[in-house]
């Protein structure tokens, strides 16, 4: 057992513990302070309810192959019919190119579509009168340019989503139409009964139109999707015949993220006629198979 100072000196260290005053709380920490530069910085968490960029846009170039052309020039009251398949077609191409663009914020957006086409001397057809011997010859060059507001319903346009996913956006605006269109006939000559050309005239136009349209698509799978387009211009307002249209439906195949493969079958019409004593004016319709490669921004 400890002694009486053992014991005496236990007694005194218990009764001056009880007479100190109780530790004081740490202090919190100051949050206003300003962050050790030695000391890294956490990298805060990403926000995940963070909207997606509301701005997108597409990029298609493509190439038109009409398995048939059929068609009208008449410049000056002078008719040619013209009746080509693509192989009659491909080696009168002197210069061809088309192209598609869109880009939207939110569900509103602009689209614009773009193709030329120069075609030199194809072979035509007139109704055999007088001196004509019932051939003829056309030179073409004409330029479509589609301008246009538009607004979508469903999705947003990708090259990958889940099958189901769908858009349809309908469209407005103008449709500008270049035609600059040649024409030549063969006559028979008299004197040595050999046939000659004589050129019938000329004719330079450019024209706007008024346009409506819609394009659609449907995800069949992930990466494969259907889609359809259709559009009317014209509506009679620039002549006495002022009417365009196109309708197409096709496939098309992601072969990345944001790049489409898109394969379609496609009918053009064009027809426009000034109603002049003398007139001047032309069809166009063609049907085939559209190419093009998509990019999706």
């Amino acid at each position: 057992m400890p002694g009486p100072s053992l014991r005496s000196g236990l007694a005194s260290l218990g009764l001056c513990a009880l007479l100190l005053p109780p530790a004081a709380p740490a202090a919190p920490a100051d949050l206003t302070a300003p962050a050790d530069p030695a000391t890294p910085a956490t990298p805060a968490a990403a926000d995940p309810e963070a909207s997606p960029d509301p701005w997108a846009g597409t990029f298609e170039l493509y190439g038109f192959a009409p398995i048939r052309t059929t068609g009208t020039t008449t410049v000056r009251g002078f008719t040619a019919d013209t009746d080509l398949w693509l192989g009659d077609l491909i080696p009168l191409i002197r210069t061809t190119g088309s192209a598609r663009a869109s880009v939207e914020n939110g569900r509103l957006g602009l689209l614009a579509d773009i193709s030329y086409n120069r075609i030199g001397d194809d072979l035509s057809r007139t109704s055999p009168r007088g001196p004509y011997t019932g051939k003829a010859t056309v030179t073409s060059n004409l330029g479509i340019t589609d301008l246009a507001l538009r607004y979508r319903f469903g999705e947003r346009e990708s090259a990958v989503a889940s099958p189901g996913r769908w858009s349809v956006i309908p469209y407005a605006g103008v449709r500008l139409v270049y035609a600059g269109l040649g024409v030549e006939a063969e006559i028979q000559s008299d004197e040595t009964q050999q046939p000659l050309r004589q050129r019938q005239g000329e004719l330079s136009k450019l024209w706007a139109q008024p346009l409506l349209g819609t394009q659609a698509t449907l995800f069949l799978s992930p990466r494969l999707r259907a889609f359809g387009r259709a559009d009317v211009g014209g509506f009679g307002l620039a002549g006495s015949r002022d009417l365009s249209g196109n309708a197409q439906l096709g496939l098309g195949y992601a072969i990345g993220n944001n790049t489409d493969l898109n394969v379609s079958w496609r009918y053009q019409g064009l027809a426009y006629d000034n109603g002049s004593r003398r007139s001047n004016g032309f069809t166009n319709y063609q049907n085939g198979v559209e190419l093009g490669v998509k990019f999706f921004f």
